[in-house]
C-alpha cells in the first residue's frame, strides 16, 4: 500500500472527547480517494459510488501525525476500486480501515464513461509515451 498525504491533527479536527473527529478524516480519505481515482483514470469527474464498512481501530489526539495510504484493487469498465488505510505515523497504530471504495469516471452527461484503464500508470511512465 502507497501512503500518499500525511495530515497533522489540529485542534479544528477533534471530537468532544479530544479525539480525531470520524467526519473529518471520512473526508480526507474520500478526498485522497478522489484525486487518486482522477489522475490514474485521467478524468476530473470521478465521484465516489461506495465505501464499504468502516473499520475504527484507534484513534489519533491533538499532535499527531497520521497517514493515508490507498492501493488499487480492481479497474472495472468505468470504475476503479481501492482499499485504504490510515495509520498514525506517532504510535505506529491502524487507525481506520476501508476494504472497498469504488470510484467511477463520469461523462459530460454525468453518467459513467468506460476509461479504459486497466492497472497503474506512474507519471514516468505516461511522459514516456
Amino acid at each position: 500500500m502507497n501512503f500518499h498525504t500525511r495530515k497533522w491533527i489540529k485542534p479544528e479536527d477533534l471530537n468532544p472527547n479530544g479525539t480525531l473527529f470520524g467526519g473529518r478524516l471520512l473526508e480526507w480519505i474520500d478526498e485522497e480517494a478522489a484525486l487518486y481515482a482522477i489522475i490514474q483514470l485521467e478524468n476530473p469527474k470521478t465521484v465516489t459510488k461506495y465505501m464499504s464498512e468502516i473499520n475504527f481501530a484507534s484513534s489519533a489526539r491533538k499532535g499527531d501525525i497520521i497517514e493515508i495510504g490507498l492501493e488499487p484493487i480492481k479497474y472495472g469498465t468505468t470504475s476503479l476500486t481501492l482499499k485504504c488505510e490510515v495509520r498514525n505515523k506517532m504510535t505506529y497504530d491502524t487507525i481506520i480501515t476501508i476494504d472497498t471504495i469504488i470510484m467511477v469516471a463520469l461523462g459530460e452527461d454525468g453518467k459513467p464513461k468506460p476509461h479504459g484503464k486497466t492497472q497503474i500508470e506512474y507519471q514516468k511512465d505516461r511522459m514516456a509515451k
